[in-house]
């Protein structure tokens, strides 16, 4: 009698909950198909890691209702959450799979990350910004995030301590590819990475490391990123 009470009394809170969060859903859903998979990523893990992975948790409150909209939002420090469909043909681009490691510069809101530990053994991540790396850290922890690992210091010199990896994500734009970088990246590994070329130009850049240790690199597509910031901890 005392729990059908108490459900009665929460009963007006807990049908807005449920309803914004079956509009998240169905939001989310509408993402992955016409955002993700008409643009030819077709990967249903990948697929499914988007489904799975509710973004609106990690945007500003204020942003929420346009959470799966097609576009970057900004989020603290400067930063911002970027585009779904960049976040998934990063993903892609590194071939991710259960036995692989992967790191990720740029904690930022925690997004891509959480995206990478659906789909890969381990995941490294490097924010040189403190608030921004407590705050997506204890995100990510309290969203059940085993497979995490967490560093705040300078991307610029990777994370040497766990390399190689067989996969690089880089989610903010140097003007060259960072030598520690091309050291922590295993033989048969792939990076993706935006390159600046001028303050309005730049393009997302796939470097794999070759059998004989010789990096192909592909241009893919043109890309906007905040910079990469060298300032900070160094290792």
């Amino acid at each position: 009698m005392k729990q059908a009470l108490l459900l009665l009394l929460l009963l007006p809170w807990l049908l807005p909950a449920a309803k914004d969060e079956a509009a998240f859903t169905a939001a989310r859903e509408r993402m992955v198909s016409e955002q993700i998979l008409k643009r030819g990523i077709t990967d249903p893990r990948i697929l499914n890691a988007f489904r799975r992975v509710r973004r609106h948790l990690f945007v500003d409150p204020a942003y929420r209702p346009q959470s799966y909209g097609d576009f970057p939002l900004p989020i603290e420090e400067g930063q911002t959450i970027s585009q779904p469909y960049i976040v998934a043909i990063m993903t892609s681009v590194i071939a991710p799979d259960y036995k692989k490691k992967v790191l990720e510069i740029g904690t930022g809101s925690g997004y891509q990350a959480a995206v990478l530990a659906e789909l890969v053994r381990e995941v490294y991540t490097i924010e040189i910004k403190p608030a921004l790396a407590n705050k997506s850290r204890e995100l990510l922890q309290r969203l059940g995030y085993g497979n995490i690992r967490f560093h705040t210091g300078n991307g610029y010199l990777g994370w040497p301590e766990a390399a190689p990896f067989d996969g690089i994500i880089v989610t903010c734009s140097p003007d060259h590819i960072p030598p520690a970088l091309i050291e922590q990246l295993a033989v048969g590994g792939r990076m993706v990475i935006p390159i600046s070329y001028s303050t309005t130009v730049q393009d997302l850049l796939l470097v794999e490391k070759l059998p004989n240790g010789k990096l192909k690199k592909t241009n893919l597509i043109p890309v906007l990123f905040v910079p990469m910031i060298r300032a900070g901890n160094a290792r």
